[in-house]
């Protein structure tokens, strides 16, 4: 008795400041779940999904005061802030889930995982016949886009400042590569995050209105491609545009380009850049790696296109490397099927690989990240180097002028390592409990776990597919999101020791 007492008590040491920042972070997110009704109201005069969003808004609420509860919010450690990190996106995106639940009659696994889809910014939907769903369930999917694009523990932090626990909060949901801070002070740098996200979305609000989309696309739109997150109003995403005529529709669709690729930099790079500091563009070794990767994939897919259709157009480009960026920054956005026959295996393949890259550190995007990729460059030629030449003369290796530090290497092989892991076991799940084959089963996971949206099973065949295979993307988008780390924390026995 004496010994269960102890690990009780243990249990409830390491448990209850968790709980509390929870009861806060659900508290603040209730009210999210009330800005639908605006739009109800805006275009219908009525609350007609009122018990889809106030259901979620108070359960939220009521769940959060009672974790809360009324003692002062204790400090934290490192371990803590990643429980609460994983923890909070599950139970948000659990609450999250009863808009779909109650105002579209959706299953409870199906409205879990357009949720979850929806704040990490994967852009996989179970949802169809976009085209006639309610504008406030179509502006809610948007929403958690656009809040789970720079997380929703930055977005707490944002309006509930803690100067003494930001930092674990803020690697918790970020654990990412070290990278510059924009502006001394965590505080700082995720209010600037912030307003440049805002000032981004509200330039293409702007200029999509004034390329003939309805204000309702533009403000949607917006939002899921600045997070890279995909979620259109149409079933033919931004193909809509072209197929009803648009009279701007290239337009529209090299706007949208444009901004899936300011999503998916790093925001550091817009920050010198409203500075005035234009070199930021491809003064570091992440930004020209970037380029590389979407000039080399955009110009292998056109000329394969083009050796396949022998016409080289204007449209053949502008949608071949729309696809590319789409993919590259995780956005999801399609003009066209990456399934459809004109792209073939090697277009087929390099997607596949842009899945598993992503965008940059610091980006709202997915994927392993670019500058990860290059680190692992660099580390196959610094071993090579230290066979060929005296050790002492290849020590360290060196990125953009900078030594970096063997726990930074370790990360980001571990990092490597877990996702090849979660990858590989994934594509066997899938594969296991669907009929597809290995190139669909691998980049359905890459997918998720990379949260992209688009791959090699249709959106028809993804609905229908097992609900373990769905239960296994569930975890992988939330561990993609997570950086992997605080998702594996939580089935780790000692966790909760």
């Amino acid at each position: 008795m004496k010994v269960r007492k102890r690990l009780l008590d243990r249990f409830l040491f390491e448990i209850s400041p968790v709980l509390g920042y929870l009861g806060v972070i659900l508290i603040y997110s209730s009210f999210l779940f009330l800005i639908p009704l605006i739009i109800d109201y805006l275009y219908l005069r009525s609350l007609v999904n009122l018990k889809a969003f106030l259901v979620p808004a108070l359960i939220s609420l009521t769940l959060g005061l009672a974790l809360k509860g009324k003692k002062p919010l204790d400090k934290i450690n490192h371990k803590h802030g990643m429980m609460i990190a994983a923890l909070s996106w599950i139970i948000v995106s659990l609450v999250g889930s009863f808009p779909y639940l109650l105002g579209l009659h959706e299953s409870f696994l199906n409205s879990f995982f357009e949720t979850v889809s929806g704040f990490t910014t994967t852009g996989i939907t179970m949802l169809s016949e976009l085209d006639v769903k309610s504008r406030s369930i179509l502006f809610y999917r948007a929403l958690t886009q656009w809040v789970g694009g720079l997380g929703i523990l930055s977005f707490a932090l944002l309006i509930i400042y803690e100067g003494g626990v930001a930092p674990q909060l803020f690697e918790g949901e970020s654990h990412k590569i070290r990278t510059k801070r924009i502006a001394p002070g965590l505080f700082n740098t995720i209010r600037i995050l912030w307003v440049i996200y805002g000032c981004l979305t509200l330039m293409l609000i702007f200029l999509l209105k004034i390329e003939g989309v309805n204000l309702f696309d533009a403000v949607t739109h917006s939002f899921t491609t600045l997070s890279t997150g995909g979620f259109s109003t149409h079933d033919m995403s931004i193909g809509y545009y072209a197929a009803m005529n648009y009279p701007l529709s290239n337009i529209i669709e090299w706007t949208v380009i444009l901004f899936m690729v300011f999503g998916g930099i790093n925001f550091l790079i817009h920050y010198r850049i409203f500075q005035g500091d234009f070199k930021a563009l491809w003064d570091s070794y992440e930004i020209k790696l970037f380029w590389l990767f979407v000039c080399l994939a955009s110009g292998i897919i056109i000329f394969k296109q083009f050796t396949y259709s022998r016409v080289l157009s204007p449209d053949l480009v502008r949608t071949s490397i729309f696809q590319v960026v789409a993919i590259m920054t995780t956005t999801g956005y399609a003009t066209r099927d990456i399934s459809a026959p004109i792209y073939g295996g090697v277009a087929k393949q390099i997607f596949l690989f842009s899945m598993v890259i992503g965008g940059c550190v610091g980006s709202t995007a997915g994927g392993l990240k670019v500058l990860r990729i290059g680190i692992l460059f660099k580390l196959i030629k610094f071993k090579i180097k230290s066979i060929v030449y005296p050790l002492h003369t290849v020590s360290f290796l060196i990125v953009d002028g900078n030594k970096l530090d063997f726990d930074e290497v370790r990360r980001v092989t571990s990092l490597f390592a877990a996702w090849m892991f979660l990858l590989a076991a994934g594509g066997l799940v899938t594969a296991v409990f669907s009929n597809h084959g290995a190139l669909e089963s691998f980049s359905g996971m890459a997918s998720a776990l990379g949260n992209i949206g688009p791959c090699y099973i249709s959106a028809s065949e993804m609905m229908k597919l097992s609900p373990v295979v769905k239960f296994t993307y569930i975890i992988g988008m939330l561990a993609g999101r997570l950086e992997i780390l605080p998702i594996l924390m939580l089935f780790y026995k000692n966790t909760w020791k």
